[in-house]
């Protein structure tokens, strides 16, 4: 990519640039080709996603917008794995729609929630790089969906639950290897590779290519920007490391040991079965001294404990007790 066509992640772009007013269109522009409909951003909300200090480089980094329906939209991006990553995104949504309800209004006041979540780590099985989910009550008997019954401008209609109930969009950068043909595409496309078609009519797009360009940046944010991209090519390193290194150890062990057992045994069945338990325990061993060199990799890189339970999933007292060993 040449240097003046070189665009700044979103990642960043969304922590520093994209709660300007003047840079909303770019954040509309994914969430109207994701939602199929145009979206106008009325106002960001404040999020506890923005944090300023070096220490939040591995943080979520998100958004919280009202949109010109009075809807509540959460943008996430996620670096590293984190467990219980459908939970958090529960909680988030559920945070958002008690904020923004006071005590002693009427329900019709809860706002309809969208949680978008932009994820650089492998989350769960699946061969998509885009996951949407909504709810539905299907009758169990019948088959067909429930609508109920409320009140919309003075007048009784029908509404379907997903209308009121939260919607989640997952999209796994990592998954999307194709060329980018669509308006989605070309935003996975971005999202991943930093590319922008110079013909791009894709929204929020032809905003970015003038508005996210590297040069564009003054010293100390290029500086700055230039850190955060060191960073996440450090974090990305060790994380590779730690699992080769886990894999390879596990499989060592796991052969010696095999070995070992089953000319003890003196036979083909105690040969076969002591390869397979030794590899067993050659993995598990393997893994747990990539989980150690992971988590002192990241303490060595200044990380605090409560970044690295994130990072991990791992308690605080088994992280003091992995750095201890």
């Amino acid at each position: 990519m040449e240097v003046n066509n070189k665009y700044i992640r979103f990642d960043w772009a969304v922590k520093r640039m994209l709660r300007d007013k003047a840079n909303f269109a770019v954040l509309e522009g994914l969430i109207t080709v994701l939602l199929g409909e145009k979206i106008t951003i009325s106002e960001i909300l404040e999020s506890e996603g923005n944090q300023e200090s070096a220490s939040d480089k591995f943080n979520r980094v998100d958004i919280k917008a009202i949109n010109s329906k009075g809807e509540i939209i959460i943008v996430e991006v996620q670096l590293t794995r984190q467990l219980y990553y459908l939970q958090r995104m529960l909680y988030g949504v559920s945070k958002a729609i008690t904020e923004h309800i006071q005590i002693g209004d009427k329900y019709d006041n809860v706002k309809k929630v969208y949680s978008i979540n932009i994820l650089y780590f492998d989350l769960g099985q699946g061969k998509d790089y885009l996951y949407h989910g909504r709810t539905v009550f299907t009758g169990v008997h019948t088959g067909d969906q429930l609508k109920v019954n409320t009140r919309e401008r003075n007048e009784i209609t029908l509404c379907a639950p997903e209308n009121v109930f939260p919607e989640y969009y997952i999209i796994r950068v990592n998954e999307f290897n194709d060329i980018a043909k669509t308006p989605l595409e070309e935003w996975l496309d971005y999202l991943k590779n930093n590319r922008i078609k110079d013909n791009t009519t894709t929204p929020g797009l032809r905003e970015a290519r003038e508005r996210l360009l590297y040069m564009t940046m003054d010293d100390k944010d290029r500086r700055a920007y230039d850190s955060h991209m060191d960073d996440i090519m450090v974090q990305n390193d060790v994380l590779d490391t730690a699992k080769m290194e886990g894999i390879e150890e596990g499989r060592a062990e796991g052969r010696a040991e095999g070995r070992v057992e089953g000319l003890k045994e003196g036979r083909v069945e105690g040969l076969k079965e002591g390869r397979a338990e030794g590899r067993a325990e050659g993995r598990a061993e393997g893994i747990a001294e990539a989980q150690k060199s992971f988590v002192k990799n990241l303490h060595a890189m200044g990380l605090p404990v409560a970044d690295i339970q994130r990072a991990t999933g791992l308690s605080e007292q088994d992280i003091e007790d992995l750095l201890r060993k």
